[in-house]
């Protein structure tokens, strides 16, 4: 019954920050499988590997001490955040390359996925290891939920948004990649280090509560920078005739997901498409070689393709 409960406990918190985070990115939303792979690099891949990476360096660290104790908050304190982020991260460098892996808001999207896999791998660990009674087990299940795990998530999402803004800037992706995984790895040993001394647990909760707020806020602005985006790469299409002058705002508001202002029948077909459009000439900016004769020849098809199902649909007046 412990195990069955606690992976209950593990499972559906997380699944359903999953499945919030992945919905809050409402202009350019990742396919979900891909999402899902990342977060069962998180859930198995990263959490092998860390177990491995804690192995060997608490071996090389048992050379500087006999105490187990010090042992154990060096394990904590300085192995987990450094390996743990590692083994979180290489996902993020190999999906990177992937052509929907495109800004900062799709490296919080997967970023975030791989944190809470891994946050619910070890959460389920935690359950079933630390959980010795009721009231025990109760108290793992609400702290691990609300904050150890969400911490993972936090900080793997920030790595990932990191990498999303570095895709495109050229000689500044290395050190904007080494200054996300620095400050993923920061916010880990903090809230580890802080929640190891009896003195310095109520300000890890605080830290890590100015730490979610903080993300959220930059969350959200990575969503509005999406939305004005939408807008000022569809003007010149709209002035071009590629769309409709009445589609502008709406295909870069919410209101693109409501019936009634185009066609029901190709409305869903539309917005992806003009929301594609408008990504692919902001990422033509940024590119060159082999990227850039890719995004030139799909920036040309999906305006033949959005002009001809508007034209067969009737939604050519503006």
């Amino acid at each position: 019954m412990l195990i069955l409960f606690s992976a209950f406990a593990a499972i559906i918190p997380m699944a359903t920050y999953l499945i919030l985070i992945w919905r809050f990115d409402r202009y350019d939303r990742e396919p979900f499988k891909l999402v899902l792979t990342c977060y069962f690099w998180g859930a198995v891949g990263a959490i092998i590997f860390s177990l491995i990476g804690s192995f060997i360096f608490s071996g090389l660290l048992s050379f500087l001490t006999s105490s187990e104790q010090q042992l154990s908050h060096l394990g904590t304190i300085i192995v987990a955040p450094f390996v743990e982020e590692i083994t979180k991260g290489i996902f993020l460098f190999v999906i990177v390359a992937n052509r929907k892996f495109d800004n900062l808001t799709d490296g919080i999207v997967y970023g975030g996925a791989i944190g809470l896999g891994f946050g619910m791998t070890e959460n389920f660990l935690y359950f079933i290891s630390y959980g010795t009674t009721v009231s025990d087990w109760i108290a793992i299940v609400i702290i691990r939920t609300l904050f150890s795990a969400v911490m993972h998530c936090v900080a793997t999402a920030i790595f990932g948004a990191f990498l999303g803004n570095a895709k495109f800037k050229g000689k500044n992706r290395f050190l904007l990649s080494i200054a996300g995984l620095s400050i993923a790895v920061f916010i880990h040993f903090s809230w580890n280090f802080s929640v190891s001394f009896q003195s310095t647990a109520a300000l890890g909760f605080l830290f890590l509560f100015a730490t979610v707020i903080i993300f959220i806020a930059a969350f959200s602005a990575s969503i509005l920078q999406e939305k004005r985006m939408i807008y000022e790469e569809l003007l010149p299409e709209a002035q071009m005739g590629t769309i409709p002058t009445n589609h502008l705002t709406i295909l870069s508001s919410n209101a693109r997901n409501f019936p009634g202002w185009v066609d029901e029948n190709i409305r869903k077909v539309y917005v992806r498409s003009a929301t594609t459009l408008a990504f692919r000439k902001k990422q033509l900016r940024y590119s060159k070689g082999k990227s850039k004769i890719y995004y030139e020849s799909d920036i040309v098809n999906y305006r033949e393709f959005i002009r001809n199902l508007l034209s067969s649909h009737g939604n050519t007046d503006g």
